[in-house]
């Protein structure tokens, strides 16, 4: 069952974003909505999250993660879900993120790629955002962006 991360996860959760080469930068920031599943030995199995953009209209997707002994049985498309259910609710409208290697699963749940610049001027001061442009990684990333509705339907 997911739970919100609390400050005593976040070295767990870093270090597990870290085996999935995902971005770790801001993980304690108000604006990153974080939430993992543990197993039975206190490990954690998967993540999925967003950060809210300024203007409440802009939610960046991230730390989307299942263990690979894990994958392959749903879980990476039920935590895609939470996640944007968990955005509209905070009153998101559009959805975006970051995604070199998994567009066909983002696809799936009806993201369409996009430019870097367009989700750098609709989330300007996202910590991914600005962790890119000062590292010069943005111009090498994939931006994908999904209108969101009321509720999240696949």
């Amino acid at each position: 069952m997911l739970s919100p991360a609390t400050p005593a996860d976040l070295d767990d959760l870093a270090a597990f974003l870290r085996t999935a080469d995902l971005t770790v930068a801001a993980l304690a920031e108000p604006a990153v909505h974080l939430w993992l599943e543990r197993d039975d030995a206190g490990t954690v199995r998967t993540t999925t999250g967003f950060e809210l953009g300024d203007d409440g209209e802009h939610a960046l997707v991230r730390s989307v993660a299942v263990r690979p002994d894990l994958r392959g049985a749903g879980d990476g498309l039920r935590l895609a879900r939470f996640a944007l259910d968990r955005a509209v609710d905070a009153g998101a409208r559009q959805a975006w993120l970051f995604s070199r290697r998994s567009g066909g699963f983002w696809q799936k749940l009806g993201f369409e790629r996009t430019t870097t610049s367009a989700l750098a001027t609709a989330l300007p001061d996202a910590h991914q955002v600005l962790l890119f442009r000062s590292t010069g990684q943005l111009d090498r990333e994939v931006a994908w962006r999904r209108h969101l509705r009321d509720s999240f339907a696949a």
